[in-house]
């Protein structure tokens, strides 16, 4: 299945998106929502059709889904993760053995279900329905957030986001174009993490 059967999870009323709940927005828009300063508190799982490629990134999915899903008792989340791990269903492009998947589900039950999983910053949050094209969108990312021609690493993230959500390739140029500044100005300040990540995106296009 190319596609994720995120039936199974709507059907089973699991929450795998959540905006932000305690933060305000510098700005509410038509479109969504501006975080000036960004926020941590958006959780967005399988938007875009970028695909589970590690069990570091199986972990993390799996923590959200508890914090996000603090009643699923221990089979739940034992069911729950046997069923993204099954490639059939579009969740990952990764084999899990039933050993790997009972280990990272002790590791998931025993964290601190308090503490929010650690998460990717966030400046612009699009309503899901919007109405807006990619360049429309990414009009949007360049005014707000490439209005003070820099670009910092999250910056340059949640850039990539935008164009991955939208089915186009991510390239350097596209990004600077984006936030309004040099390509030099992206090569300067993309970490090596956002690099690999930005090869993962692209190999989901």
């Amino acid at each position: 299945m190319s596609h994720k059967n995120l039936d199974y999870l709507n059907r089973r009323r699991i929450v795998y998106r959540r905006g932000p709940i305690t933060d305000t927005p510098s700005e509410s828009y038509s479109w969504g929502d501006f975080y000036e300063s960004g926020t941590y508190e958006c959780y967005e799982l399988f938007r875009s059709k970028a695909k589970i490629t590690s069990y570091k990134s199986f972990k993390w999915h799996m923590l959200v889904l508890w914090y996000l899903n603090p009643s699923l008792n221990y089979d739940e989340i034992t069911e729950l993760a046997n069923f993204i791990a099954d490639k059939e269903n579009g969740f990952t492009t990764i084999t899990l053995s039933k050993a790997s998947i009972q280990n990272l589900v002790q590791e998931v039950f025993e964290s601190d279900l308090d503490a929010p999983p650690k998460n990717k910053i966030r400046k612009i949050i699009f309503k899901e329905v919007t109405g807006l094209s990619t360049s429309e969108k990414l009009s949007i990312v360049g005014k707000l957030i490439g209005k003070k021609k820099k670009a910092a690493p999250s910056d340059i993230y949640e850039t990539m986001l935008y164009i991955h959500d939208n089915n186009k390739k991510i390239t350097i140029s596209n990004v600077a174009s984006a936030l309004n500044v040099s390509t030099r100005t992206i090569y300067r300040n993309i970490t090596n993490e956002i690099r690999q990540e930005k090869l993962l995106l692209n190999e989901e296009v």
